[in-house]
């Protein structure tokens, strides 16, 4: 056919070909671009491939590879093959040629124009859509093991009887496979209704009939299928009302059906499914009837029917059935949102009892040794002492501790203590060379565990350490120190080979070595080396003499990025916290399974929901989430991360869980059950801080059961603010040995305290058994104050203890020159219907860049004390001093203290922490004199102790009863550890 595109032809510009070097030249940079790409991408997926294997989770690597494979071929087949057919059913429908109409002349140019490529360009348009289809799909590949693995929850819904698990794993599949047809059918929809145009089947502006025969039967279909489509979303949408969001005065994020929801929305569900199948049905009619008069009106009549139906008439159930009697029309419906909230969550078993607030002992005195048995107050804290740490303890600039440390129990000599534990990691900013080879080959791994009682401090403010010194030395006995895994550890670094690493330094020098572990990947083979040239983006890993045989290179080596990647369908604690375990260290890293699909249950966001006055300061505090937005959540997983090894550890931690159980049927093999746990490991475990931070926050308005009280929310509680300092975000929660009033003994907790929405008096204290392996462990008790009386809570406690003149001039001279406060933990102990309010105290200045302990705040009953030692400011508080006191450190604090029944032998360590206040009186002044009877003194009472406990011992073997005479001796547990070291010469 002749060219209708018209207009003059100039001179024809004869350009010549490029030569064949130059097309050699290119077609070779063509090649080795294409060459590159390829080894770029299978560089990435063969390191992955190498790193599973290594920490042997490669089934981990290969189910999640197959899946999306699977899924990207399967559905990126099924959406070209939609659309590839309807773009060739269109062509083959295409009228024959006839007059051409002048909107038909203009399309010709366009039919010439692609008549050679039409076959490349279908192959193309579907290989697109095949692409991008796919790809969205593959995505999908946790949708897909949740839907096939599924297992019951064996719990069902309120409204539709139908188990949990199709809200959780079925519903997300089949919302996925009708996005995916609506997808597919509206592509083919406009790729026909294209083709149709672009041949003639349809026309615009042409006069007579709009379309052909075949191509309003071929649209005719698309549109019914759409309309098809359209009938199972409304099917869907029905059950979708028990997992719906929606804004409620009495919540956000409220989740489930309320009662416009059950009256209104799902009939009108119902009838709009039923008016879709018919319209659908009169699309289809239009193969025989070739006519779209029908439809048409059908389609007119399901828009109307979803605007009317769907829309304007629950807006009338709304105004004028639901808002003038709110409360009685909801509440059966926020009875069931109570229900399965607090089943989601975790807090139907939350114990809440009411607490007055206020001591029921009128004489103050008879509580002093009650305080020292309800808690074990930790005056240390480890968000502020880090640099203490570091300056004491640092040793060498390339070690350095993290910003927060943390808090967990060891038992030393029998008894159990909050201890605060930091490893000393690797700091590879401290290097003073910074180079290449001390960043990946010498400077490569931390060294030791730092430990300090979480109770005392010496005489000087500083921790007592009982682990400390390089290499680490103390009461945790022997273990592996290398910290070649921890929380710092960002970088990659090569090990094994030729090039020798530094150890450690002492008086003696530097000290090599050369790890031995199994860790990381083997880079002997040349491709392995290449392919992390490439993925490292390092080429010297290629050809560098430092990498030999036995060399090999580990990454991803903090403890929440290696639980993450072996387990990628777990959400991540915030705060993965070291332990030493059977002569190692270990990071224990706690992890969740979480979904969004649990019917009636209100919605949180774990970003929000965990975030506290730590993560703001701190993202390695942030929890690592999967799905952000969640109304179901159990700490299913406790995982372990060797510090010298990287070996990770999954143990099935909540069996009854059906997330986990679902996922371990996607994973068999990758979890160990909760049996294996070790006894060791077992002391250790403690309940993680973000789920308890997910908890209050849940409870701050779950803690009511009544329908009524819950809609007028007139208990609805806050997370205070933190008050130790000006940050304005929620104060973290606080690990504490304590004793709640159920308790007959103390017990390892986590702590929080609430106060009324939008004011600052205390509402209600909470705290969960945090001992792993008891039978309380889990267990919420919450104390509920009484809202006819104010209580002070920590901000008004805070302000209690600025404003006091006494403290307040105490404070001034503290800060005297270049010296900063530092406020530590406000730690909360409910105490004989009161609230004992304890926070330490630190100064930092005067020459000194770490915070040291100079005072502990404490108040109670109104009576406040700012003392230098908890046990003076306790003393003050309560009018009386401990019958049984502390006995020292050698550093001149005091050491939590032991328990007897003997008046014996409290009375002669009364003596003795007498003589030794005596002692360290004498040594302000100085006076050696008096130093030295006091040193007597100390040693008499002691022995006095010593011998009275050993009678009492030995009458209780016999049968006997020991004499409480002055014979009889001291305090179970035995003689009092650490006498003060001896003072200064004279000289």
């Amino acid at each position: 056919m002749p060219d209708r595109g018209g207009g003059p032809t100039g001179p024809r510009i004869r350009v010549g070909r490029p030569s064949r070097r130059v097309r050699t030249l290119l077609m070779t940079l063509a090649v080795l671009a294409v060459l590159g790409m390829a080894f770029t991408m299978f560089a990435g997926f063969w390191t992955d491939w190498l790193w599973y294997r290594s920490v042997h989770y490669s089934s981990v690597f290969t189910t999640t590879l197959w899946t999306k494979i699977g899924l990207f071929f399967v559905f990126g087949l099924l959406m070209a093959v939609a659309v590839g057919v309807n773009i060739w059913l269109a062509h083959r429908l295409r009228p024959p040629l006839s007059a051409m109409s002048v909107e038909q002349q203009s399309l010709d140019r366009y039919r010439m124009g692609i008549a050679p490529y039409k076959t490349w360009l279908l192959l193309g348009i579907t290989a697109l859509v095949g692409l991008i289809a796919g790809a969205s799909a593959a995505g999908q590949w946790r949708t897909w093991l949740m839907w096939v693995n599924g297992v019951s929850f064996g719990q069902k819904d309120p409204q539709f009887h139908l188990d949990v698990s199709f809200f959780a794993f079925d519903l997300p599949w089949y919302r996925f496979l009708l996005g995916f047809g609506f997808a597919a059918t509206i592509l083919s929809l406009i790729a026909a209704a294209l083709t149709h145009y672009l041949y003639g089947g349809l026309r615009v502006t042409s006069p007579g009939a709009r379309a052909t025969a075949a191509a309003t039967g071929h649209l005719s279909v698309l549109l019914g299928i759409f309309v098809a489509l359209k009938a199972v979303a409304y099917w869907l949408d029905r059950y979708g009302l028990a997992v719906k969001s929606s804004d409620f005065k009495a919540t956000d994020n409220w989740t489930g059906l309320r009662y416009v929801d059950a009256n209104a929305y799902l009939p009108a569900k119902t009838i709009l499914f039923c008016i879709a199948v018919i319209c659908a049905l009169l699309f289809f009619a239009t193969l025989w009837r070739r006519t779209w008069q029908l439809p048409v009106i059908g389609f007119g009549l399901m828009v109307l029917s979803a605007i009317l139906i769907g829309g304007l008439y629950p807006a009338i159930v709304q105004k004028f059935q639901v808002q003038p009697n709110e409360q009685a029309k909801e509440a059966p419906y926020v009875e069931k949102n109570l229900k399965a909230t607090r089943e989601a969550y975790g807090i139907d078993g939350a114990q809440v009892t009411e607490y007055s607030g206020t001591s029921t002992t009128k004489d103050k005195t008879t509580l002093r040794d009650d305080a020292d048995a309800t808690a074990s107050i930790r005056v240390l804290d480890p968000n502020i002492v880090s640099p203490t740490f570091q300056q004491l303890q640092q040793m060498r600039k390339y070690y350095a501790f993290p910003t927060n440390l943390d808090v967990d129990r060891y038992n030393v000599k029998g008894t159990d203590e909050d201890t605060v534990i930091g490893l000393r990691e690797l700091n590879l900013a401290g290097v003073d060379k910074q180079n290449w080879i001390n960043n990946h080959f010498r400077y490569t791994h931390g060294y030791g565990v730092v430990a300090a009682k979480g109770t005392t401090s010496d005489s000087e403010g500083r921790p007592v350490f009982t682990e400390s010194d390089l290499p680490s030395q103390g009461e945790l006995g022997s273990y592996e120190q290398r910290v070649y895994y921890g929380e710092k550890t960002t970088t990659y670094s090569i090990v094994g080979g030729p090039q020798k690493e530094i150890d450690y330094s002492d008086d003696k020098g530097e000290k090599t070595t050369s790890y031995t572990g199994n860790s990381g990947v083997n880079l002997s083979n040349p491709v392995n080396r290449a392919a992390y040239a490439v993925a490292f983006g390092e080429p010297q890993i290629l050809y560098s003499g430092a990498i030999g045989d036995g060399s090999r290179i580990l990454y991803n080596r903090t403890p929440k990025e290696r639980v993450e990647a072996v387990a990628p369908w777990l959400t991540i604690d915030g705060d993965a916290y070291p332990a030493v375990v059977d002569n190692k260290i270990q990071w224990i890293v706690d992890a969740y399974t979480t979904t969004n699909g649990y019917p009636y249950a209100s919605r949180t966001t774990l970003g929000d929901t965990t975030a506290d006055s730590l993560t703001a300061t701190n993202d390695n505090r942030a929890v690592v989430a999967q799905q952000n937005q969640v109304n179901y959540i159990r700490n299913s997983v406790k995982a372990t991360v060797d510090a010298y090894t990287g070996e990770v550890k999954l143990f099935q931690w909540d069996t009854q869980d059906p997330v986990l159980k679902t996922w371990m049927k996607a994973f068999p093999g990758t979890v160990k059950a909760k049996s294996s746990i070790s006894p060791s490991l077992m002391a250790h475990l403690r309940y993680p801080q973000d789920l308890f931070k997910v908890q209050r926050e849940l409870l701050s308005r779950y803690h009511v059961k009544d329908a009524t009280t819950f809609l007028s929310g007139s208990e609805v509680w806050q997370v205070p603010d933190d008050p130790s300092n000006k940050s304005g975000d929620a104060v973290p929660p606080y690990y504490l040995s304590m004793r709640m009033p159920d308790q007959k003994a103390q017990a390892f907790s986590l702590t929080t305290t609430f106060t009324p929405n939008g004011r600052d008096n205390l509402s209600a204290f909470m705290a969960v058994d945090s001992e792993a392996g008891t039978p309380d462990y889990g267990k919420i008790r919450v104390l509920k104050l009484p809202t006819s009386t104010t209580v002070d809570g920590p901000k008004q406690v805070q302000s209690q203890f600025n404003s006091e003149q006494d403290i307040a001039e105490s404070i001034r001279l503290l800060k005297g020159g270049d010296s900063d406060i530092e406020y530590g933990n406000l730690l909360t102990v409910p105490l004989d219907g009161g609230l004992l309010y304890v926070e330490p105290v630190y100064v930092r200045g005067g020459g000194l860049k770490y915070p040291l302990l100079k005072k502990v705040l404490v108040t109670y009953g109104g009576n406040t004390a700012f003392e230098d030692t908890l046990d003076e400011a306790l003393n003050k508080v309560f009018g009386a001093e401990a019958a049984n006191p502390p006995p020292t450190d050698e550093g001149g604090g005091t050491t939590p203290p032991p328990t007897s029944s003997n008046p014996t032998v409290r009375q002669a360590l009364a003596d003795a922490q007498k003589a030794f206040e005596a002692g360290q009186e004498a040594l302000k002044k100085p006076d050696w004199d008096a130093y030295a009877k006091a040193q007597k003194d100390l040693e008499a009472a002691l022995k006095r102790a010593e011998d009275a406990q050993a009678q009492a011992d030995k009458g209780a073997k016999t049968g006997g009863s020991a004499d409480p005479s002055p014979a009889a001796g001291p305090a179970a547990g035995g003689k009092a550890t650490g006498s003060p070291s001896p003072g200064p010469s004279s000289g």
